[in-house]
């Protein structure tokens, strides 16, 4: 599994995920910049993603949803704050409704992902910064961490394919 550590701070509000990959950077970055690649990591295994817009540029958004094993649709966006590449990007993530309304009622957070060389490979790491404390136990109630975990280790196999 390329994530090597996991940590959270109620005080910071902060959730941080460190991962390694066996290639550079600039592929790391593809797998984010391209609709295609992403929805085949963006949810867990048993909940793969359709990303439908993809506009990874300051001010851009990306909309997606994932579906679960009984069909059921977990809708979600982002809203693009910077974008660095192929070194970073930051945006808001949100849980949606099924026309992208942002869902009031579940926890937003800011979010940056960097990709860093590191030896022949690539460390990368995601930083999530909850609105409040509570959003972040709810997330972390949810089972971010799990999913999050497993959504990173199909990385490997995508990065792999080329």
């Amino acid at each position: 599994m390329p994530v090597t550590e996991t940590s959270h701070n109620e005080d910071t509000k902060t959730l941080t995920m460190v991962a390694q990959f066996a290639a550079p950077p600039e592929r790391v970055w593809d797998v984010y910049a391209d609709p295609r690649q992403l929805e085949k990591v963006w949810g867990p295994p048993t909940h793969p993603a359709t990303v439908v817009d993809h506009d990874l540029v300051p001010g851009g958004r990306v909309t997606y949803y994932m579906t679960g094993p009984e069909g059921e649709k977990y809708y979600g966006l982002w809203e693009v704050t910077a974008v660095d590449a192929p070194v970073s990007f930051s945006f808001r993530d949100y849980f949606a409704d099924e026309n992208f309304d942002i869902a009031q009622s579940l926890p937003g957070s800011a979010n940056t992902y960097t990709f860093t060389a590191d030896g022949d490979g690539t460390k990368a790491v995601y930083t999530s910064v909850f609105d409040t404390a509570e959003g972040l136990k709810t997330v972390l109630e949810m089972g971010v961490v799990e999913g999050a975990t497993a959504a990173i280790g199909q990385i490997d196999d995508l990065l792999a394919e080329r």
